[in-house]
């Protein structure tokens, strides 16, 4: 993707009054262009298909006609290079759990103004995993206290692939990690292709839950 222009946004979202909103605020945020939008997981479905680009997803997942979850995982199967951020009313372990599997970068409640959201999305493209605070407390408590398994011995992380790892939990970017640790954005970036591949993922929002699921990192 070009780095001459603003990143792109597209925004699924099924509610008409919401999706404006979204779309104006993302719109009217100098360093956001709108990819697109849609109301529907067809409609989104069919813009994938058209082969078009996105440099972050704006994903709801209460849709009219199917869960936000499926074009997750078509948007990750066809762009994987694409940041999904998940916006909506459902924070439920089900819905959590499977959108971060799926690929999901961020985890919004609807409980914020769309101007938070771009700023979400920026915080995203920067790097980071944004998480509302309720869905935040909910991941820690249900994997404060991970069952011992033999998958969690065959995790072997270096000291500094750990340090690095605590530092991705806690939402910091690729720079914020170098800065902290007194590591160049090129040192953290490697540390953290040599986490993702040991831990088996593809993305923030699963390495930060694959870290609390297996006791990998200190959370209180």
């Amino acid at each position: 993707m070009s780095t001459n222009r603003s990143p792109s946004v597209f925004v699924l979202e099924d509610h008409p009054a919401t999706r404006a909103q979204l779309v104006e605020a993302i719109d009217g945020t100098k360093e956001l262009a709108i990819a697109g939008s849609a109301g529907s997981l067809a409609e989104a479905s069919a813009w994938l298909d058209e082969g078009n680009l996105a440099d972050v997803a704006l994903v709801d997942l209460g849709l009219p006609d199917g869960n936000g979850i499926e074009f997750i995982r078509a948007i990750q199967d066809r762009q994987s290079d694409t940041a999904v951020l998940v916006i909506t009313a459902f924070g439920d372990e089900k819905n959590v759990v499977q959108a971060i599997e799926a690929g999901a970068t961020g985890y919004l409640l609807k409980e914020r103004d769309a101007d938070h959201v771009s700023e979400s999305i920026l915080t995203v493209l920067n790097g980071g995993s944004p998480i509302s605070p309720s869905i935040a407390r909910y991941l820690l408590k249900r994997f404060q206290e991970p069952e011992e398994s033999e998958d969690t011995n065959k995790v072997a992380l270096t000291k500094r692939e750990e340090e690095v790892l605590r530092q991705i939990v806690k939402g910091f970017s690729y720079k914020e990690i170098g800065e902290n640790l007194d590591l160049s954005v090129h040192t953290v970036t490697s540390h953290i292709q040599h986490i993702y591949r040991k831990l088996s993922v593809r993305s923030r929002g699963e390495a930060v839950f694959e870290a609390i699921q297996l006791g990998l990192v200190d959370i209180r």
